[in-house]
Formats: structure tokens, C-alpha cells, sequence
């Protein structure tokens, strides 16, 4: 028998929908890359869809945003609008705020698809904020995922830039006053300051060219960079494979979970008309960003009680809390003839810069602390790494400060409160706020730990007292299972590494300094409940055999 006669015969589709989807498979292999990639497995948690929310969250952003730029002219040239809403009638405004407003009131769901854009680029920014906290909190940062920890910050200042762009965009007072203060913090850049504001807005502020700018940057290139972003950031996770919480079963070795197809994808598929819905009906019933109420830009008037989109809000919060004199010290000098303003270039800038460095280099400063070169796949309770999950609310309630101060005014007006009083309580919480939040989260996370390793010797607390036949009365504790017994002892709690010399015997200040900060690391800690420990605890017969009792009681009824 020759050999063509014992080839098995070629596929044949028995429908067009198939002979098609073959003919594509032929040429692109995508049956291999379905078949591979479906059988990855992904955990299952509530926290992990943070991130699903982002990404959904951006899907939509696309699609709206596609929508908005069939009628949006991002012109700066001068009109009068002609459009329905009267009280604007026929007043002079730019025709960027004049297509705005065509958008709002005469193209049919203009208004709607508006707010779905607003709502869906704030939720954007929150999941993608929550979702890199909580990576933060559980360590899913270290090795091997440092660099896509860098990937997350870089789509966070993304985001944000995506934001302010599209906010910038519709050139009403409110979006006006927002460019205002990015000109004034530009031109407080000492010597190149005023040449770059020339540059950017095409002559002095306001110039003519500024929204057409803008509009480039927010449907082409910030779009184009978050994409590119986010395609690495999955490829991250799938080349390292899913974190995972602790449990009986998981290790760094495995993956427990649901497979990507046809579960997790059927699961993922309803998420994203979950998250798509609910921005509708916030879209529906939730006017956002009002900008037939603002008017169009005009440099001379300032609105009272304005305040820019949240995320952005720190950076004004930090400008208002900067004093312009301490006493007799000013802080603008005039030097070699050009101005230096401090009060402004130094919260426009630093706390940015300090919250994006820390944020950037926090792996492999941990990782320097602690010596740990390992791949890391389980996740940490926060409760278990108190240090850390000191450092992040820190800097949590130091953010939260800062966009609290960009609201100071309405604080003041609605509590009827002294604007001085509470830009002064906001000054000092922004100094004693971080080191008070972060004494007072290590002490519950430690007092946590303390009460896990309780429960996990001597059970769950169950709120019945028992008299014993000597007169003693116990409270009885239920035993664990051994899923919520692992959970509360199936953790690391390393202690502090003295300085070690180097090859030469020497203890450099270096290795001084990392010792320090190691001792401060882990010097409280809590370590979990050892087995030999269980099995002592659980050796005692008193509650066994109470247990034992009640339990014949129940049955004997």
C-alpha cells in the first residue's frame, strides 16, 4: 500500500460558518492559539475584578469616544452659536464649546454618550487606582512581576493624562480655569518655563491652538500608549501566570482556578455587560460635567466652588495648601532677574514626584530590605505583612489629604467653618496625617495577626458559657476546618537580617542602612502558630469533650 493511500484524508467542513473559520485556522493557526490559551487557568476572587473593570471600563471609553468624534470640532476659531439651548443664544464662545453644546442638545443620545464617556473615564481611573492598591497590599508586585508593577503605574499617570485631556477639551469656564492653572505651573519652571506655555498654547494664554493640540493627544497617542500598555500588561500575566490567595492546595508551583475558556470567558463576557449597564443607568440618571451651566472660557472670571475631575484634584489640593510667606520668609525670589516661584513649582510638582518615585521603585526596595531574590505566586493577607500595609495606607491618607484640600472652599461653605481653619487643619494633616495612619494600621494589622493565631490554637469563639462538673465555667471554642485553620498559619513572617560583611569582611554603611530598615521592616511581628504548637493546643480534651456532649444532647432531643 503506497503511502498517499494510507494519508488520512483532509478536513472537510460540512457548513460555510465552518469551511470559513478552517480556512482562516490554515493560514493564521488560531486553533493552536485558542487551544493554548484556553487552558489557562485564572483564580477565582472578588478583588480581581478590579482590573476587569479598568479594562472593561476603557472598551467602553473606545466606543464612546469613537461616537463623540463624528460631531466634535476642536477649533478655537470664534462663533456665535445658533444651536437649541437659549440662554446661550447666539453669545460668542469658541466653536469647541459650540460643538459641545450641538453634542448635548441636538444630536440624538449626544447628551447620553457624553456622560457615558465622563462616567466611564472617572470609573477607569478608580478600578485602575483600587486594582494597583491592591496589588500593592498583597505583594503581587515582587519577582517575577516588578516590571509589570512599573506597566500598572505608567497606565495610571496614562489615565490621568487621558482625563485631564478629554476634560480640557469642550474649552467651557470650568475646563478654562483647569488649563489656567497647568499654564501657571508650567511658567513657575524656572528659565524654560515661559517658552514651553508659548510652545504649548501657541502664543500667550489662552492662544488658538491649545484644543486642537489636546484633541490629538487624547484620541491618538494617550489612547494608542494605554492600549500598548495594556497589551503588555496582559502578556505579563499570562507569560507569569495568575496570583493566587493562600489555601490548602496552592503554591507557588500551581494555579487553582478556572480555566480561561469556556468559564472564565462566559464569566468575564457577562462582567463586561454588568460594568456596561450599570455606566448606562449613571449615564441616564446622573448629570456629569454640566457645561451649558459654565458658559464658555473667558480668562477673567473664576468660578467660585470649582474643582477639577478627582484624580487630578491632588495636585490642586497641594497648591492650595502651599503658603505663599512663612512669617518673614517668601518663598518667590527674583533672582538674576527671573522669578522663582517656589509656591507654586514646589506642590505642583514634588508630592507628584515623591508619591510616582516611591510608587515606581517600591519592589526593589522591599526586595533590597528583605533579601528575597524568590518568584513569588501566593498573594499576602495584608494583615500579614504590617509594615507594608502601613506604608500604603500612609501614603493612601496622604493622597486623601491633598484632594480633600482641593475641595477646602466647599468644606468651608457647607459647614459653615472659617476657610483659614480648615486650610490650617489640612496643613497639619498633611504632615502628622501619614505618620498617624501609619502607627495606627501596623498596630491593627499586628493586633489582627495576634488574633488569627488565637483562633487558629484554640478555635472560633462561640459565645456559650459551660460549667464544668468542678465549678470552672469555660466559654467553648469550635474547631476549625482545616481550609480556615491554613489560611490563618499558611503564611511567612520573616524576621529582621542583621548586617552581613562582604567578601572582604567589611560591614559597608550600605549594608548598615539596609539592616535598619530591615529591623524596622519586621522587628514587630507576629509569627503564625507553628504545628507542633497546634497539635499541643488542640491536645486539650476539655473542649472536645464538651463538644462531644452537646452535640449527643442534639442528637438525644
Amino acid at each position: 500500500m503506497s503511502a498517499s493511500s494510507t494519508a488520512e484524508a483532509p478536513f472537510v467542513a460540512k457548513t460555510n460558518v465552518g469551511r470559513f473559520t478552517n480556512f482562516v485556522d490554515e493560514r493564521v493557526g488560531g486553533s493552536g492559539i485558542l487551544r493554548e490559551f484556553g487552558r489557562k487557568v485564572f483564580p477565582d476572587h472578588w478583588s480581581f475584578m478590579f482590573g476587569e473593570v479598568a479594562l472593561y471600563s476603557f472598551v467602553i471609553l473606545l466606543m464612546s469616544g469613537t461616537f463623540l468624534t463624528f460631531f466634535f470640532d476642536p477649533s478655537m476659531a470664534e462663533t456665535h452659536y445658533q444651536g437649541s439651548y437659549t440662554p446661550l443664544y447666539n453669545v460668542e464662545m469658541s466653536v469647541a464649546y459650540s460643538s459641545s453644546l450641538n453634542i448635548s442638545f441636538d444630536v440624538r443620545g449626544g447628551l447620553f454618550m457624553r456622560q457615558v464617556h465622563h462616567w466611564a473615564a472617572l470609573l477607569f481611573v478608580a478600578s485602575l487606582g483600587v486594582h494597583m492598591l491592591r496589588v500593592f497590599f498583597t505583594g503581587a508586585f515582587r519577582k517575577p512581576r516588578e516590571m509589570n508593577w512599573v506597566v500598572g503605574g505608567v497606565l495610571l499617570i496614562l489615565a490621568m493624562a487621558a482625563g485631564f485631556t478629554g476634560y480640557s477639551l469642550p474649552d467651557d469656564l470650568l475646563s478654562g480655569n483647569g488649563l489656567r492653572i497647568i499654564d501657571g505651573v508650567i511658567k513657575s519652571i524656572p528659565v524654560i518655563g515661559t517658552y514651553i506655555s508659548f510652545f504649548l498654547f501657541g502664543g500667550e494664554f489662552p492662544g488658538t491652538a491649545i484644543i486642537g493640540r489636546l484633541y490629538v493627544l487624547h484620541i491618538l497617542l494617550v489612547p494608542a500608549l494605554i492600549l500598548l500598555m495594556i497589551v503588555i500588561h496582559l502578556f505579563m500575566v499570562v507569560v507569569h501566570k495568575h496570583t493566587q490567595y493562600p489555601g490548602p492546595g496552592r503554591n507557588d508551583g500551581n494555579v487553582v482556578g478556572y480555566p480561561l475558556g469556556p468559564v472564565y470567558a462566559a464569566k468575564a463576557g457577562g462582567f463586561f455587560f454588568i460594568v456596561f449597564g450599570v455606566l448606562a443607568l449613571m449615564a441616564a440618571a446622573f448629570t456629569i460635567n454640566p457645561i451649558w451651566n459654565y458658559g464658555p472660557y473667558d480668562p477673567s472670571p473664576v468660578s467660585a466652588g470649582t474643582q477639577p475631575d478627582w484624580y487630578i484634584g491632588f495636585v490642586d489640593g497641594a497648591l492650595r495648601l502651599m503658603p505663599g510667606v512663612i512669617n518673614d520668609f517668601h518663598f518667590e525670589w527674583v533672582i538674576f532677574g527671573r522669578t522663582l516661584t517656589l509656591n507654586v513649582l514646589l506642590p505642583a510638582l514634588v508630592p507628584a514626584g515623591i508619591i510616582f518615585t516611591v510608587l515606581f521603585t517600591y519592589p526593589w526596595i522591599e526586595r533590597w530590605v528583605t533579601k528575597d531574590n524568590r518568584e513569588h505566586h501566593v498573594l499576602d493577607r495584608p494583615r500579614n505583612a504590617p509594615t507594608r500595609t502601613a506604608i500604603g495606607v500612609a501614603g493612601f491618607t496622604w493622597y486623601c489629604v491633598m484632594w480633600a484640600a482641593a475641595g477646602s472652599d466647599l468644606i468651608a461653605t457647607h459647614f459653615h467653618v472659617s476657610l483659614n481653619d480648615v486650610t490650617y487643619w489640612l496643613r497639619t494633616l498633611f504632615f502628622i496625617g501619614p505618620v498617624i495612619a501609619f502607627i495606627v494600621t501596623k498596630r491593627i494589622a499586628l493586633a489582627l495577626q495576634r488574633k488569627d493565631r488565637e483562633i487558629a490554637l484554640h478555635g472560633r469563639e462561640t459565645g456559650r458559657i459551660v460549667r464544668l462538673p468542678h465549678g470552672e465555667f469555660i466559654e467553648v471554642h469550635a474547631p476549625l476546618d482545616e481550609y480556615k485553620r491554613y489560611k490563618l498559619v499558611g503564611f511567612e513572617s520573616p524576621a529582621p537580617l542583621p548586617a552581613e560583611p562582604n567578601e572582604h569582611g567589611v560591614v559597608t554603611r550600605k549594608e548598615k542602612r539596609r539592616a535598619a530598615l530591615s529591623k524596622w521592616f519586621f522587628e514587630d511581628r507576629v509569627a503564625p502558630a507553628t504545628p507542633a504548637e497546634l497539635e499541643a493546643a488542640h491536645s486539650h480534651g476539655h473542649h472536645d469533650a464538651i463538644e462531644a456532649g452537646e452535640d449527643q444532647k442534639s442528637l438525644s432531643h
